[in-house]
């Protein structure tokens, strides 16, 4: 089988199947081996590591995880890429094929199987409306990971890395810096797919902390209070969290906590950081 990752033969494999791209699963096949290296060396892939990708579509990035890991999990969930990939694969024994939904599928399972319970590498090529359950499930979730390398569209790369201030400054933002430490890997032009999407694309590896970023007492009060102060941007953070339907602290309340952290009683919550976030609700929860 030739290496797939040029556009002469990832268009051979797809008309000799008659592959119809599903736009329901987002999909796009990298056909830029340069991209394909960097993946690979930003995920830092070793013989001694299980990879789990998500979303191999036709083994493009699966046959290069397969030459330097030790064990390679795909899991893929449109099934007439099956076929496809039983032939892309057929020549590395050390690669698992799984047609499942990876928001369904148990990764500890996964990485106790084929990861002798060490922390799994995750590489994923994410459409864009799922990205943010993914990578929450992978953060959140109890499952052995030690970095997740991940193509996304470029403007969601931006905000996971961002810091306060900007415009891409949001609960996204927030929520993988308390999990994770951010790091942006390239910037992939829309001319290294087939086809071609409509928006540009990066690579952004995500080393998970071995303990959240920040200490807080309530993490869940926490993110409630992040994601009411950035639901309403445009208004001062005392009243976001006024008007917050899952807050029932009285304004008075909030007021006073916000002068306790020592803030402006006029700040925006997109002004704050994680840490002061965290002061925020250990404050409200006394």
């Amino acid at each position: 089988m030739p290496t797939l990752g040029s556009p002469k033969n990832t268009i051979e494999i797809i008309q000799k199947y008659h592959f119809m791209f599903q736009k329901k699963y987002g999909q796009n096949f990298l056909i830029d081996t340069h991209v394909l290296d960097k993946i690979v060396r930003a995920a830092e892939v070793t013989k001694e590591d299980c990879v789990l990708e998500i979303g191999p579509g036709i083994g493009t990035m699966t046959q290069y995880l397969a030459e330097n890991a030790g064990h390679v999990v795909a899991v893929e969930i449109d099934p007439n890429l099956i076929p496809i990939l039983e032939e892309t694969l057929a020549d590395y024994g050390n690669v698992t094929l799984m047609n499942a939904d990876i928001l369904k599928v148990d990764i500890g399972e996964i990485a106790r199987e084929y990861g002798g319970g060490r922390p799994l590498k995750v590489v994923a090529n994410l459409p864009y409306y799922i990205t943010t359950p993914i990578i929450m499930n992978l953060l959140e979730g109890s499952a052995p990971v030690g970095n997740i390398t991940v193509m996304v569209q470029k403007e969601v790369a931006d905000r996971m890395q961002t810091g306060p201030g900007g415009k891409e400054y949001g609960a996204l933002s927030l929520a993988v810096q308390y999990y994770a430490e951010p790091y942006l890997v390239a910037n992939v032009p829309p001319n290294c797919f087939i086809p071609r999407p409509a928006v540009g694309s990066a690579v952004i590896r995500l080393r998970k902390l071995p303990r959240p970023a920040v200490e807080v007492r309530d993490p869940e009060l926490m993110f409630k209070l992040i994601r009411a102060s950035f639901n309403q941007r445009r208004k001062t953070l005392a009243n976001g969290l006024g008007n917050a339907a899952e807050l029932t602290f009285p304004k008075e309340k909030i007021a006073e906590a916000i002068a306790a952290c020592g803030l402006e009683p006029a700040v925006r919550g997109e002004t704050l950081t994680l840490e002061q976030f965290a002061r925020l609700a250990d404050t409200l929860a006394d």
